[in-house]
Order: structure tokens, then sequence, then C-alpha cells
């Protein structure tokens, strides 16, 4: 089982971070975090689910506990020193979801301004998988362009567009068809909803 890196950055859609997270338990060995302090403030507004913290050791600790697992460990987004910043780390990719447009215009030029943006960084430098899930729409054609050329070297953009012929039933449904495109995007298997036959 492979390590992944997971990034919820401070846009609208936490609660597909939230989820992704869960669903990503079952795939890995040891899931790498890192929330953008902005994230902190949406999630909670969102969800009513509250990870902030003094330290980053308090902020696993609540992650910890949420998920009822160890296998989750979180970075200080200032904390460039953190192993997800080295392109030596091994890791089977890299999930931003929700993915703000500060983050994507950041990650598509290179900017590396914070550890979410170098992760990122490294990830498209070592050839290992990218997925993006940008925030809720719409875009403008600068947003579009950052879009487009982050797609044209390999990074996959997975907009949290959901279809309806699975019949969703409530909103979980909905926010569990996006999660299983993501993992479809990653190459891991899930039984997340019903495919179409």
């Amino acid at each position: 089982m492979k390590s992944y890196i997971v990034a919820i950055s401070g846009a609208s859609g936490s609660i597909y971070g939230i989820r992704l997270l869960e669903e990503l338990l079952h795939h890995s060995e040891k899931i790498h975090l890192c929330i953008s302090p902005q994230a902190f403030l949406i999630l909670k507004t969102e969800t009513g689910i509250d990870w902030s913290g003094k330290t980053p050791v308090s902020i696993e600790k609540k992650i910890q506990k949420y998920y009822a697992s160890k296998n989750i460990h979180f970075y200080s987004n200032n904390n460039l020193a953190a192993p997800i910043a080295s392109g030596s780390f091994p890791a089977g990719g890299m999930f931003v979801v929700p993915c703000s447009m500060k983050t994507l215009a950041g990650i598509a030029n290179g900017y590396a301004a914070n550890l979410i943006e170098r992760a990122a960084d490294v990830t498209l430098k070592e050839g290992r998988k990218l997925i993006l899930s940008p925030r809720e729409m719409p875009f403008s054609a600068i947003h579009l362009e950052n879009m487009l050329k982050l797609s044209r070297i390999g990074v996959t953009i997975a907009p949290p567009v959901p279809a309806f012929y699975q019949k969703p039933r409530n909103i979980n449904d909905i926010v569990d068809f996006v999660i299983g495109k993501i993992l479809d995007s990653a190459g891991l298997s899930h039984n997340l909803f019903t495919r179409w036959k």
C-alpha cells in the first residue's frame, strides 16, 4: 500500500476533502495531510468540524480522533521543511481537494510559497500523479488557462461536478459520486456509486 499526500485548501467544498480522507484510509499505509489556514474556518462553517488548534500536534490529534486512525499525519502549511516538501519523499500521488484558485495559480506557475504548493511542485517534478479538484463555478479565463496549463503537463483536473444517472437520494450520495470519480482518476478501486450500465 502506498502513502498519499492530501491537501485541503481554503475553498468551498471541504466536505469532499473530509470524505476523500476517509476513503483513502482504505488504500494507504499513511496519509500526509496539509490544510491551509483559511480552510479551517471554511471547514467549520460548511461541516461543523473544528480541527483548529494551537500546534500541529494538537491538530493532528483531533484529526486522528475524528477518523479513529493513527495513519494520518498532519503538517502546517508554513512548514517548508516537512518531509513532503522533498522529492526524495516517497508518495503514490497527491490530491488537492478542494483546490482554491489561489492554490491552483501557485501550482500552475511554480510559485511554491507554502507547503501545499511546494508538495504539488515536487509531485510534478517527480512525475507522480497530481489531482486537483477546483472550487465551485464559475471559472474566469485566468482560472481556465491555469487548469489547461496544468492539464497539458499531466495534472488531472477533477471539478466536483456530479452526475445523476445513479439517482442520488441525498447529499452524501452526491459527495460519494464525486469522491468515487476522484479515486477513479487515481486508479483506486471503490464501490461508492453504481456505474452506468
